[in-house]
């Protein structure tokens, strides 16, 4: 899959001092952090989605 990031001139300023002080490419930091941007949000989801069903298997309980 591909993907395009837009930065404005503050962010890609950064993102290229980063890449030259690291010696690593601007494209490998973006994926980098997108990937762990996804992770963290991947991670909250399901401890969300996982309190939810717990409540609701407590509501059931309730109700029986």
């Amino acid at each position: 899959m591909a993907m395009t990031l837009r930065l404005d001139d503050d962010d890609d300023r950064m993102l290229t001092e980063e890449a030259a002080r690291t010696g690593r490419s601007k494209q490998e930091i973006a994926k980098e952090a997108i990937h762990l941007h996804l992770t963290a949000n991947q991670e909250v989801f399901e401890a969300m989605l996982a309190r939810t069903m717990n409540r609701h298997a407590e509501l059931l309980e309730r109700l029986a």
